[in-house]
């Protein structure tokens, strides 16, 4: 969807196609054909942007077979889809029955994850509407923190210097303008936007910013003003937005909120749980740590990383962050002029919701995504945002 800001700008706004992965090519064309023509059927829409995520296998193809890029392109306006970002943050195995961990490697200190940043900007360059000259990529804010050290931060800091170096050579050939942000996420090496300054000031590259994912700042209790302001005062330039709603729990001493997070809880993603105390933040890596009890206090608030629909929240006695996000939402695009052009809604956890909250068909699954796409346009038009045809 495209929106007019008072600024005269367009402002972008998909939806990634991570909640049903697929690893090759062959997959990406059924999704469009299964899951996104659906959705934008449902809108009413002639014109639905998503954010794709593609797996190393179908970057490689596209990026190795110029037919293959022109059939993708094809397919996309025949299905009345388009494309200005992608999600580069998991490289494969996003639909596998347990992900975890797995999800941050290959990290930035590896070759691979510079490599197949390099191919998506190749592939987006070829996919972006004829009418549109910017396009996105969020990525992995580095590493998982776990033995990142300063040699392996060295090789990242030079694999994102490089990576900016091929972005500028792309721009020169063929007047495509590719941006990468780094996605900061709780347990990672960039965890906060506040964690995201100080390597993107040392990298001090206009291709190379922050994607701001409204989930992961509600979990580690960031004020969006705040963490604007600074990301703005540091000149750190917000590539594009995720917006998503992070699992609040008010009261987590008691045993019915206890037994109601307990049902989020599932083996496929990683969970990370945080509190806010008056010494700091504490969490957990995932949510079954922070129920077996001791880990973390449990006389202030919890917030889990687990993304759940925009516009249904939890049943009582829990809720979700959308506050959060109505905030964050209000500085990145509320202003006089937009912070980010690039919206995206990141609900990948639609299949890990406890069963009795899960689609049990792809028509309820089009259906709830539609669902949260019109919730986010209602956001944006209360803010003075124009939806355009």
């Amino acid at each position: 969807m495209r929106f007019r800001h008072p600024d005269g700008s367009t402002v972008h706004v998909a939806y990634c196609t991570n909640v049903h992965p697929a690893e090759t090519l062959d997959g990406v064309l059924a999704q469009l054909r299964d899951h996104c023509e659906p959705v934008r059927r449902r809108l009413g829409r002639d014109r639905l942007g998503i954010g794709l995520w593609l797996a190393e296998d179908a970057a490689h193809a596209l990026v190795s077979d110029p037919s293959a890029l022109r059939g993708l392109r094809c397919a996309l306006d025949r299905r009345g889809l388009e494309v200005v970002t992608l999600n580069g943050f998991p490289y494969q195995g996003f639909g596998a029955e347990e992900v975890k961990y797995r999800v941050y490697r290959p990290d930035w200190a590896d070759p691979e994850r510079l490599a197949h940043t390099t191919a998506l900007a190749r592939v987006l360059a070829g996919l972006l509407p004829e009418d549109v000259t910017e396009g996105t990529v969020s990525t992995l804010p580095l590493a998982w923190r776990t033995a990142y050290d300063d040699e392996r931060a060295r090789a990242a800091r030079t694999a994102l210097l490089t990576l900016a170096e091929r972005l500028d050579a792309l721009d020169d050939l063929t007047g495509r303008s590719i941006r990468v942000g780094l996605e900061p996420e709780p347990g990672c090496a960039v965890e906060t936007t506040a964690d995201a300054i100080a390597p993107l000031t040392r990298i001090g590259h206009p291709r190379i910013g922050v994607c701001v994912d409204t989930c992961h700042l509600a979990t580690s209790f960031e004020d969006p003003h705040t963490a604007l302001a600074a990301l703005a005062a540091a000149r750190v330039p917000v590539v594009k937005s995720q917006l998503s709603a992070a699992l609040h729990a008010e009261h987590p001493r008691l045993p019915e909120v206890r037994a109601a997070l307990a049902a989020f809880d599932e083996p496929r993603f990683l969970h990370q749980t945080r509190t806010a105390t008056a010494t700091g933040l504490r969490g957990t890596d995932d949510l079954g740590e922070a129920l077996a009890g001791g880990a973390l206090p449990d006389t202030s608030p919890w917030r889990a990383h687990f993304h759940v629909p925009l516009h249904a929240a939890p049943a009582a006695p829990l809720t979700s962050t959308l506050p959060v996000l109505r905030a964050a939402l209000t500085g990145l695009v509320g202003g006089p002029h937009p912070m980010t052009r690039h919206l995206e809604v990141e609900t990948y956890t639609w299949q890990a919701l406890p069963p009795g909250l899960r689609p049990r068909t792809r028509s309820q699954l089009a259906d709830g995504i539609a669902a949260e796409l019109a919730l986010a346009r209602d956001l944006l038009t209360d803010l003075g945002l124009k939806e355009l045809p």
